[in-house]
């Protein structure tokens, strides 16, 4: 108990911070619990006048500042009558369900009359003191001179750091240099290890600005590791979190592991068998789950870096017989998921799956990633956070800003693939993934999980925890609209200043010092790396360079096979038969296979639907044939065979099995390395490199070593070289550029001034915004039906998640020549841009043409997601649902477009109308 005069004197430094701060005493009585430091400090400031930069920890409630600055803007100017005096806040958010959840919090506390919406989707009181909107919204109202914009004084920016997002960050910046001086920019982030440097920026652009960093989690989080059943805490103590010291109890049980595994593995290959010993295997996913429900840790939330792997996880958990919920739970889920799947047909539900996904739900189990159909998502998002599902499998887009915090993280590798390479999960990410973990005033301590396996060392996942130095980069650079927009509002010069105060070349200009540091050492390495390489026999140099030729050519020609194998596999699937008996040579489902449906539609590449003996029903493609398809006999297949019944699949998996047909056939090899020995360049190259008088040298390989060192080194030295001559002043002269390109094709005109085409390009928001533009220009698109020009603007959006060799095929006739078109166009962009020195434009995608042009046309759900071009069989859900509305969004430009015929306009609107049916009506109207 304090003292009555301790207790005198708290009440007098309540009482005067009430006087210096009444908004701020006024906002916090309305909370219903007491503010953090670092929450009064920024509010304080905010009510002072300054702007604030807020960095702190997922979930330490940030966003409180946000509603404060929206509490004083519905609050009026100081001295005045509130109604009268009342000033505007916008919320700005960086995707379309934060901006949905934020503006319903706010409706909460508000009122609806006070509050309004604005993202791609919806409209919803746009004029309101307080709107909620994405940050690409904002910035179209700031190049158009919105009158929305009258009033404004405050800006909330959630999750500012979404700057370094490398496709979409630009947009931030962006608005940060274009909002009117007399604007309050609040900027709410992650924890950054630069926010000094970011802060120093914003007052350079924004003038005061105070920076308020926040380390602290409101709930406590526990590291800790699964080795195989047994759990480990990571550190035994904070002290021990701050040294990175890892238990040592865990370092002395992985330690043993691995050498036990080590040691079963030199038993077997001792053995003569040449099979590898005991691999290790980690805790089953239904275990996991199982454990942590027994340890009191759900709900949980079990990050599996594949949206493959999440399903799967859920089917696992399913076939394992878990079940998480009360029968009363299970109802009200019931309950739920009926309430939101209405508006989706019938027929639609079973192609997505429904029935099993509504089994998992019923047992509190859930998979959360890109793939599923957006209302899915909605549905698992809003049962976790009441607590109705206890253990959701999710990819990390989980952890990019929805509000779905659990009692338990849990992290089954440290590794993930970015869309072209398998990399490790970075500081930043390890933070903001297990950051999740902890409920504030629900969960006494949050707890992380790591999954050990042979590959992951206690220590990193130490560093990972540990570390704090994860900086904002920023990915500003000017595009074509950009650049007509900023000549348009502020003129070419200004425009280039403007550029120079952006964040990208702030930095830009800080890093170049310590780049020409970093090249100069290199410089100095490449030198002992070369003496190191230095061969008494001869030349290693010109040894050397034979060697990479060698490996060069081989590469060239095993490309060249590859293609020659992808073509004969292509026309064998094309010749398949219902009953055909073939075998999968290689992947997840080799073995023999029996044909159900051929599948030959004339789009794309065949990918026949056929039952393993495995009882595995699914579709094939030409990449699951290193060789080409061969019948090796024929059966029956019964004429209305259902491959989703089981006992229908097990019968004719039995026939198939019942051949006595080798399931693995004859192992064929050595045809690729006598094709590649008949290659003459090779053989003159071998024979040069065994004729060198260094390939007699005993060391060899070590000269070999040191010179690929200096070889890769070398590389990356020149590309530093690069960056440190195009650092200085790099933004203004890729700006030079574009608007020479753009005045040459007239968009601009010679003195500067924009042109009606430029006024068009100005209102095309899409990462080719050029090519869209040259499209309209030259009437590509004119004459084309709905489904037509949905298939024909899809190309210029779409972009596949893998790359996929061959193009995919088009429907014939006016969309075919719309395409190739379009192509021509971008040819030309691509060699103007490449002539500039400038990034060149995407080159359009192909992939999606058919799927949208099924759909607009009317046909089922089912047969739209089997015509995808993907590599992996049907395209999923979610992804045809997020590119039709990205379709959907540039056919809404086109339709308002000046530069577009009163016909095409016309032609995008009912195209929109088409697009919006089914599963795309109910995201329309979500």
């Amino acid at each position: 108990m304090s003292s009555p005069a301790e207790r005198y004197a708290a009440a007098r430094r309540r009482a005067a911070q009430a006087s210096a701060f009444p908004a701020l005493d006024e906002f916090s009585l309305d909370l219903g619990f007491d503010l953090d430091d670092f929450q009064r400090e920024a509010c304080e400031a905010l009510e002072r006048g300054s702007g604030v930069l807020v960095c702190a920890p997922t979930g330490a409630g940030k966003t409180v500042v946000g509603e404060f600055a929206v509490h004083l803007a519905l609050r009026g100017r100081p001295g005045g009558d509130a109604s009268a005096t009342r000033r505007k806040c916008f919320y700005t958010t960086p995707i379309k369900a934060l901006s949905n959840q934020k503006y319903h919090d706010l409706v909460d506390r508000y009122g609806a009359e006070h509050v309004g919406l604005l993202t791609g989707d919806n409209a919803i009181n746009g004029d309101a003191p307080v709107v909620v909107m994405t940050t690409e919204v904002l910035r179209n109202m700031l190049y158009a001179g919105s009158a929305t914009l009258e009033g404004l004084a405050y800006v909330v920016m959630d999750e500012v750091h979404y700057l370094a997002d490398r496709f979409r960050g630009g947009v931030w910046e962006e608005v940060i240099i274009h909002l009117p001086e007399s604007v309050t920019l609040v900027s709410l982030s992650a924890t950054v290890s630069n926010a000094e440097e970011f802060a120093d920026w914003l007052v350079t652009v924004r003038g005061e600005t105070a920076v308020v960093v926040s380390e602290h989690r409101p709930v406590p989080l526990w590291q800790h590791m699964l080795v195989g059943k047994r759990m480990f805490d990571l550190f035994h103590d904070a002290d021990a979190a701050r040294k990175h010291d890892v238990h040592p109890e865990l370092l002395r049980y992985t330690r043993d592991t691995m050498r036990r595994l080590e040691l079963g593995e030199g038993r077997s290959a001792g053995s003569g068998g040449g099979r590898r010993g005991p691999r290790w295997r980690g805790p089953m996913r239904p275990d996991i789950v199982d454990r942590l429900d027994r340890e009191g840790l759900l709900p949980a939330i079990l990050f599996i870096f594949s949206r493959a792997g999440c399903d799967a996880a859920v089917q696992q958990c399913l076939a394992a017989g878990l079940r998480l919920t009360s029968p009363e739970e299970r109802a009200e889920i019931r309950r739920v998921v009926e309430s939101r799947v209405t508006a989706i047909p019938g027929e639609d539900l079973s192609v997505l799956g429904y029935w099993e996904w509504l089994d998992g739900l019923e047992r509190g189990l859930a998979a959360h990633h890109a793939g599923m159909l957006p209302a899915f998502k909605e549905v698992v998002e809003e049962l976790f956070v009441r607590g109705l599902v206890k253990a959701v499998f999710a990819t990390e887009t989980l952890a990019l800003g929805i509000n779905m915090p659990a009692r338990c993280v849990v992290l089954e590798r440290l590794v993930k693939f970015n869309g072209e390479a398998h990399v490790d999960l970075t500081p930043g990410e390890y933070t903001q993934l297990t950051g999740r973990a902890g409920r504030r005033g629900i969960d006494v301590e949050g707890h992380a999980v790591v999954v050990w396996s042979p590959e992951t060392d206690p220590r990193h996942v130490a560093g990972l925890a540990s570390t704090r130095t994860y900086p904002l980069r920023s990915s500003f650079r000017p595009s074509y609209n950009m650049a007509v927009n900023l000549v348009g509002s502020v003129g070419a010069a200004p425009a280039r200043e403007l550029l120079e105060s952006s964040f990208a070349q702030f930095q830009a200009d800080r890093s170049v010092v310590g780049l020409a540091r970093q090249v100069q050492r290199n410089t100095e390495t490449i030198d002992a790396y070369g003496a190191e390489a230095a061969c008494h026999h001869g030349d290693f140099d010109e040894y050397f360079a034979l060697r990479v030729a060698i490996a060069d050519r081989e590469r060239a020609i095993a490309r060249q096979g590859q293609t020659q194998r992808k073509a004969a596999a292509v026309a064998s699937l094309e010749r398949l038969r219902v009953g055909d008996v073939i075998r999968v040579p290689s992947g997840r489902r080799a073995g023999l296979a029996v044909v159900l449906d051929p599948a030959t539609g004339g789009f794309g590449e065949p990918r026949p639907l056929v039952l393993t003996q495995d009882r595995w029903a699914g579709r094939v493609t030409p990449g699951d044939f290193t060789t080409p398809a061969e019948v090796l006999t024929r059966i029956r297949v019964p004429k209305h065979f259902n491959h989703r019944s089981p006992a229908a699949r097990r019968d004719l998996a039995a026939a198939v099995s019942g051949t006595g047909l080798d399931r693995h056939g004859g192992r064929r090899g050595g045809r690729s390395r006598q094709a590649a020995g008949e290659d003459h360049r090779l053989s003159q190259l071998r024979v040069e490199l065994r004729a060198h008088p260094c390939h007699a040298c005993p060391e060899r390989e070590e000269h070999a070593r040191w010179a690929e060192r200096r070889r890769r080194l070398e590389r990356d030295t020149e590309e530093l070289r690069e960056r440190v001559s195009g650092r200085t002043g790099s933004l203004a002269r890729t700006f030079d550029r574009i608007v020479a390109l753009l005045t040459a094709r007239g968009y601009l005109a010679a003195d500067g001034e924009v042109t009606d085409a430029g006024r068009m390009l100005a209102r095309i928001w899409t990462e080719a915004d050029l090519l869209v533009a040259e499209c309209l220009r030259r009437r590509v698109w004119d004459g084309l039906s709905p489904a037509e020009l949905a298939a024909a603007v899809s190309v210029v959006v779409f972009e596949a998640r893998r790359d996929v060799d061959e193009r995919a095929s088009l429907p014939r006739g006016a969309v075919a020549d719309a395409v190739d078109e379009t192509l021509k166009l971008w040819g030309d962009i691509e060699a103007d841009e490449a002539a500039r020195g400038l990034a060149v434009t995407r080159e359009p995608d192909l992939g999606f043409a058919w799927p949208i042009y099924r759909w607009a046309r009317g046909e089922a759900l089912a047969k739209v997601l089997a015509s995808g071009h993907q590599i992996d069989g049907e395209m999923p859900a979610g992804d045809f649902v997020r590119w039709a509305r990205q379709v959907v969004d540039l056919l809404g430009q086109v339709a308002d477009s000046g530069g577009a015929s009163a016909e095409l306009r016309g032609t995008a609107r009912q195209a929109i109308a088409a697009v919006n049916r089914g599963v795309l009506a109910y995201h329309a109207s979500a």
